[in-house]
C-alpha cells in the first residue's frame, strides 16, 4: 500500500494528519485516543484498532479540496 500526505492542520509536520492510499482508503496519523471516558463510547473495538482524535477543520478542509479539485495540502493551522 501506498500513501499520498492530503493535509495537516498542525504545524512541522506534526499530527494529526491525513492521507489517502491507492487502495481508495484514507489512513489517519494522530496521537492515539487514551482518555478511558471516550474509549468507553467507542463501540466494537477489534484488535489493532485504535481511535485518533481529528479536527473537524481538517475533515473540512480536505473534503473541500477533493469536492473543488484542489491539491490537498497542509495548512499550517
Amino acid at each position: 500500500m501506498r500513501l499520498r500526505f492530503l493535509g495537516s492542520t498542525s504545524e512541522a509536520g506534526a499530527c494529526p494528519s491525513l492521507y489517502e492510499t491507492d487502495r481508495g482508503t484514507i489512513v489517519v496519523q494522530g496521537l492515539t485516543v487514551n482518555d478511558p471516558e471516550a474509549r468507553a463510547d467507542l463501540r466494537e473495538v477489534l484488535p489493532g484498532e485504535s481511535a485518533v482524535e481529528v479536527p473537524r477543520a481538517l475533515l473540512v478542509e480536505i473534503a473541500r479540496a477533493v469536492l473543488t479539485g484542489q491539491e490537498p495540502g497542509p495548512s499550517g493551522g
